[in-house]
């Protein structure tokens, strides 16, 4: 494959979307059981219904699980006969660019698991969804995934170090090569690093889990000033003060902390699409409010649809982190 030409970029997730992808999760070593791959077949279903009500969506699928699938998916949600693993479109899913002439291609990144699983499916499917659509792929040069960065679509990305300069992605690579290799696959002019935390959850540290574009200079945070010893808060502590110094304007916003399930609770996976934003809410109310309002602030216009997705936090992410966005040409 061929390197990205200089004119594509990665637009702002706020930008105009075609439809969004989503992948339909079936894979055996995680959801062991029928009940098992019904519940979280369900939450994904939630989430594309919502999707749905504003934009289209297709659902990455194998063809023998259409049938299945279109019992719980709206009418608006289109099957594509792709054979995918699990549901994280956001990693395993194509990154789409664009240039000012009306192009769409995509910038590959080669999945590889986070580094630690086999999913055979899921690290075709950039390729199969360019060959579907009939879009130039491009290749990047990193293994990694595009939930490991955040890009503003005018020429800033920002990602963890903990998730691309480690030997379970990128084995050999300096972070000055990783850095030009991150810009010229995002079309960026730059990328502001925080240096994340490796090993701890399975992305070692998904900058989308803890830090958000929002438009113009902002950025949306999550961090627990009151618990700076935490590896997270540590880590967050760092990039909120990289970010001030490039003159971004910063808003933290709290964790919550879910009784239901031993995980901490991100709102700011959240994902952004044509007229409306698609949250987390996990029954905490005072957080639940704070975040609300935040995010309502940030994307005004936009209708705001709060869902319960604590499953996906169970498994190492969030709504976001299920959704791969086809930007407008």
């Amino acid at each position: 494959m061929a390197a990205l030409p200089q004119s594509f970029y990665v637009p702002a997730e706020e930008e105009p979307h075609e439809m969004t992808l989503m992948q339909w999760p079936v894979d055996p070593y995680t959801y062991r059981t029928k009940r098992e791959r019904t519940a979280i077949q369900t939450v994904i279903a939630r989430i594309a219904n919502a999707i749905a009500e504003f934009e289209p969506v297709i659902m990455l699928a194998d063809a023998s699980e259409h049938a299945a699938a279109g019992k719980i998916l709206s009418g608006n949600v289109e099957l594509w006969d792709i054979p995918t693993d699990d549901l994280w479109c956001r990693d395993s899913g194509p990154l789409f660019v664009i240039n000012d002439a009306g192009d769409r291609a995509i910038s590959h990144i080669a999945f590889n698991g986070w580094g630690r699983y086999q999913l055979p499916s899921d690290e075709q499917i950039s390729a199969r969804v360019a060959e579907y659509m009939g879009v130039p792929l491009y290749e990047s040069g990193l293994v990694g995934e595009p939930g490991g960065a955040e890009a503003d679509g005018r020429g800033l990305v920002m990602a963890h170090e903990s998730s691309w300069i480690n030997d379970n992605r990128n084995p050999g690579l300096a972070k000055a090569e990783v850095t030009d290799r991150i810009a010229a696959a995002y079309g960026a002019d730059r990328v502001i690093w925080g240096p994340g935390v490796k090993g701890q959850d399975v992305t070692d540290a998904h900058i989308d889990g803890f830090a958000r574009f929002t438009g113009g200079s902002r950025v949306l945070m999550q961090h627990d000033a009151s618990a700076p010893d935490d590896p997270y808060n540590r880590a967050t502590a760092i990039l909120k003060d990289t970010l001030t110094a490039e003159n971004m304007e910063v808003e933290v916003i709290p964790y919550a902390f879910d009784g239901r399930i031993d995980e901490v609770c991100y709102y700011v996976n959240y994902y952004v699409c044509n007229g409306a934003v698609i949250m987390s809410e996990f029954g905490d109310p005072e957080p639940d409010a704070i975040a609300l309002d935040a995010v309502r602030r940030h994307y005004p216009g936009r209708e705001v649809v709060t869902l319960n997705a604590d499953m996906l936090i169970g498994l190492g992410g969030g709504i976001h982190c299920a959704t791969q966005q086809v930007p407008a040409v």
